[in-house]
C-alpha cells in the first residue's frame, strides 16, 4: 500500500503527517523519520487531500478553534492489543483535562500496568489526535512524552487557555 507524507509548521515544531490511501496513519515529531510510521518509504505529497485536511484541523487546534478531530484514521492502528486499548482510552480523556498513568491503567482494567500504559503512550502513532499529552504522573508532574516535556506542557497550556476563554 502506498503512503504519503507532508511536513507542516506548528507552534511545537515541525510535524510530519503520514497517510495511507484513505487514512491518516501517523503524526511524527520534528526529528522522527517518516518511515517510523510503519510505511515503506512514504512519498512526499503536499496536495494529498487527507494530509491537507489533517494540516487544517491541526492548525485549527493550535489556534484554539478545534477541540475534537474528525480525521479518517485506521480502525485498527498498528500496535499490540494492549496498546490499542490504551489508545482507545486516551481518546476518552476530555479536552483540557488530565489523567494519571495509574488511573488510565485502572480504566482499561489493568491497574498494575501504569508503566506499560506509559510505554503504550510512547508508541502512540497519532499524538495530539490521540491525546497522550493529557496523561501525567500520579503526583501531577509532567513525565515522559515523545515530543518532549516542553511540548507536552505547551499542549496542556493551550487547552487550558482555550477552556479559560470559554
Amino acid at each position: 500500500m502506498r503512503s504519503f507524507y507532508k511536513t507542516i509548521p506548528s507552534p511545537v515544531g515541525k510535524l510530519t503527517l503520514v497517510c495511507a490511501e484513505k487514512e491518516l496513519a501517523a503524526i511524527l515529531w520534528e526529528n522522527e523519520p517518516p518511515d517510523r510510521a510503519g510505511a515503506e518509504e512514504p512519498e512526499p505529497a503536499d496536495q494529498n487531500p487527507i494530509l491537507l485536511e489533517a494540516a487544517g484541523q491541526l492548525a485549527e487546534y493550535f489556534a484554539g478553534r478545534r477541540r475534537r478531530f474528525t480525521l479518517p484514521i485506521p480502525e485498527t492502528l498498528r500496535g499490540t492489543p494492549f496498546q490499542r486499548r490504551v489508545w482507545s482510552a486516551l481518546r476518552q480523556i476530555p479536552y483540557g483535562q488530565t489523567l494519571s498513568y495509574g488511573e488510565l491503567a485502572r480504566r482499561i482494567g489493568s491497574p498494575a500496568a501504569s508503566r506499560a500504559v506509559g510505554g503504550a503512550c510512547g508508541k502512540n502513532p497519532l499524538p495530539i489526535l490521540i491525546p497522550c499529552h493529557r496523561v501525567i504522573g500520579q503526583s501531577g508532574k509532567l513525565t515522559g512524552f515523545g515530543g518532549g516535556l516542553d511540548t507536552k506542557r505547551r499542549l496542556l497550556e493551550l487547552e487550558e487557555s482555550v477552556l479559560a476563554k470559554g
